[in-house]
C-alpha cells in the first residue's frame, strides 16, 4: 500500500485505520523502539510521511515475511546501517575520482621536455684527402 509522501501528520486513530492494525500495535512499536512519531503540544502522536513507510516496511515483515519484533529491528538497524554505508561509499568513491582525475591531468609543456634532440646513429663519412681528389 504505497502512500504519497507529503508534509502533514497523522495521527494515530487515522493511521491505525488506513493500515488495518488496532492503535495498540502502533503504541507497541513505539514501546519497542520500531516507531518514533512526533508529538504535539498535547502530546498527540504524529505520524509523518517518512513514520508511514516505516510502519509499512514494519508490516511486510511481519505480516507477509513472519519475522517477529526483534528480527524486524535488527532489519531496520541493518537497513540503516547499510544507508550510511553507501554514502560514506559514494563519498569516497568522488573522493578518489577527485585525485585520479587531478593526478590524471597533462603536465604543462616545460623547456627540458619542449624541443627533442635528434642523434646521429652513423656518423658521417670521412671526406676524401684533398691530393686524391681527381680533377679534370
Amino acid at each position: 500500500m504505497p502512500k504519497p509522501k507529503s508534509k502533514a501528520a497523522y495521527m494515530i486513530s487515522s493511521v491505525a485505520e488506513q493500515y488495518e492494525i488496532h492503535p495498540q500495535t502502533l503504541r507497541l512499536y513505539e514501546r519497542e523502539g520500531l516507531l518514533k512519531p512526533s508529538r504535539s503540544e498535547g502530546n498527540t502522536r504524529l505520524y509523518t510521511g517518512d513514520d508511514l513507510e516505516r510502519l509499512e516496511v514494519i508490516l511486510h515483515l511481519t505480516r507477509d515475511l513472519g519475522v517477529n519484533l526483534a528480527g524486524v529491528e535488527i532489519i531496520l538497524n541493518m537497513r540503516e546501517k547499510m544507508r550510511d554505508m553507501q554514502s560514506q561509499i559514494q563519498e569516497f568513491v568522488a573522493t578518489l575520482n577527485r585525485e585520479l582525475a587531478a593526478h590524471a591531468a597533462p603536465e604543462p609543456p616545460t623547456a627540458r621536455n619542449t624541443l627533442i634532440p635528434v642523434i646521429n646513429a652513423r656518423p658521417p663519412a670521412p671526406n676524401p684527402p684533398a691530393s686524391s681528389r681527381r680533377t679534370r
